[in-house]
């Protein structure tokens, strides 16, 4: 039996896309409807959910972004300049499969998303940012460029002990150490939210780097999908607020999504490897597997990273035809 792809609308067929997100282990909070609406109003693209059927067993699921500029239309996931992390495509109900029908299913479902696109997009560029997506041979196999891409993950198993022994030396003297009666941090508020973002976006200026995360859909996220979706943890001194960072939960993983940024402010305290060990102690006590620390292809930050003693993941960027106008190149971009 073939694949059927279905086309399902954000608006109207929410409840409908978010029972398959839900039901598949490789989305993240960013796949849900709601969160494919913001990303299209915030970028001025138009989502496209596609959603693979066998029979009636849902097979798949990949949210598309067709972004149109002058006679140039891309196709994207994530969409373009939106700053999230991972999307693309994700399967359902493949875990108890054979290999044989597994790699049968999952060809048919990738082809029939790219035959969708294609035929309805007809894009001159296609950029799609994977995750948990391992099987990416169908892309191959259809002749798009596929790119791996790095990011570091954190286990987050045994006790607190456990995982903080893992941790370089400076990483835990720099927890073990803290005054905890001279800082606070806890998760904050959708103002804190806007805090955070604005907080990167002044390293980045400072830096002659272009950053365009909106405050507002941060904050639009924030507010919009399920409680704990998105959590800004933040730490204070004195009440003063002095870095944080957006964690995006899955149900099984915890993302970095932004901030960490070096403070201004000179205090006696680590407030980075602070704020990222109460970050996956919650996450460990949530019973949350894992911690993305979202990234692993810049050497400066790399180092900071790595001294949680992470393993080294990849993830996949795959590619197809070209820009055409420079003007879509910048509006994709995104710093790693």
């Amino acid at each position: 039996m073939s694949i059927e792809i279905r086309v399902l609308d954000p608006r109207t067929d929410a409840d409908e896309w978010n029972r398959y997100v839900e039901r598949s282990d490789g989305t993240n909070p960013f796949f849900r409807a709601d969160a494919i609406r913001l990303q299209a109003e915030d970028t001025g693209s138009t989502p496209h959910l596609l959603a693979g059927f066998k029979g009636q067993e849902p097979v798949g699921v990949f949210p598309v972004f067709e972004y149109t500029k002058g006679p140039v239309t891309g196709a994207f996931s994530p969409a373009p300049h939106s700053w999230t992390s991972y999307l693309g495509p994700s399967l359902l109900n493949v875990d108890k499969l054979k290999q044989r029908k597994a790699d049968r299913r999952t060809k048919r479902f990738i082809e029939g998303c790219l035959e969708w696109i294609d035929d309805e997009i007809s894009p001159l560029y296609c950029k799609f940012v994977t995750a948990e997506f391992d099987d990416i041979r169908p892309f191959v196999w259809s002749e798009y460029d596929v790119d791996p891409g790095h990011t570091y993950v954190v286990d987050l198993e045994g006790s607190e002990d456990d995982l903080l022994k893992r941790f370089s030396s400076d990483a835990r003297s720099n927890i073990r150490n803290a005054d905890e009666g001279g800082y606070t941090i806890e998760e904050g508020d959708a103002d804190d939210v806007e805090r955070i973002v604005e907080k990167v976006r002044e390293r980045y200026e400072s830096q002659g780097q272009p950053f365009r995360l909106s405050t507002d859909f941060a904050r639009s996220v924030y507010e919009t999908l399920p409680d704990g979706a998105i959590r800004p943890y933040v730490c204070r001194v004195d009440g003063e607020f002095l870095g944080g960072i957006l964690v995006v939960e899955s149900d099984r993983t915890r993302y970095r999504w932004q901030g960490g940024v070096k403070p201004d402010t000179d205090v006696d305290i680590a407030i980075n490897d602070l704020l990222d060990w109460h970050v996956m102690r919650d996450g460990l006590h949530g019973s949350v597997e894992e911690y993305d620390l979202v990234g692993a292809g810049v050497p400066s930050i790399n180092r900071y990273k790595a001294k949680f003693n992470p393993r080294l993941e990849t993830h996949y960027e795959i590619t197809s035809g070209s820009f055409g106008v420079d003007l879509l190149v910048d509006r994709y971009q995104k710093h790693r």
